[in-house]
């Protein structure tokens, strides 16, 4: 794998964690793999053995979404938010917020998108409500499962 492809997570504040990845797509081809549920159900599984079994998408500012995966047992991970700010193709603000509610409260993600020469720099910047949420998340595999759909959404976009 290319190093660009490489996903790269930092934490610039105490509530914080910022994931970047480069792709080598048109940023339009990235939004819509983040908008259009047809797509978003080919790449965002996490782990192996894992769906998006419900993916539901209201596109416009203060619009909801829901998305649930399903585990292979049958055991459901379901999350949703609503969007408070759409910049098509270059920015999504929405909270967030998982049904078993391990997060301490709702997430406020923003998704960015910048493209230079064909390539699409994602950002994804995630605040949480304090800094043990946010070190809570960071015990968690979520690195692994972000990276795992990361190679997932490369390989999507590269067949499109």
């Amino acid at each position: 794998m290319n190093r660009m492809e490489t996903m790269q997570l930092a934490t610039p504040s105490d509530t914080e964690i910022v994931v970047t990845r480069i792709f080598d797509a048109p940023r339009q081809l990235v939004f819509d793999a983040h908008t259009k549920p047809e797509l978003l159900k080919r790449w965002l599984n996490g782990a192996p053995g894992w769906s998006l079994a419900i993916c539901e998408i209201d596109l416009r500012v203060g619009g909801k979404y829901r998305y649930v995966w399903r585990g292979p047992k049958g055991e459901d991970m379901g999350m949703g938010g609503t969007h408070l700010e759409i910049v098509a193709p270059e920015r999504i603000v929405a909270t967030q917020l998982f049904d078993q509610d391990w997060t301490g409260g709702e997430v406020i993600g923003t998704l960015t998108l910048i493209e230079r020469g064909g390539q699409t720099t994602l950002t994804n910047a995630l605040v949480y409500s304090s800094k043990e949420a946010r070190d809570a998340v960071l015990r968690t595999p979520m690195d692994k499962g972000m990276s795992i759909s990361y190679d997932q959404l490369e390989t999507l976009l590269a067949s499109l």
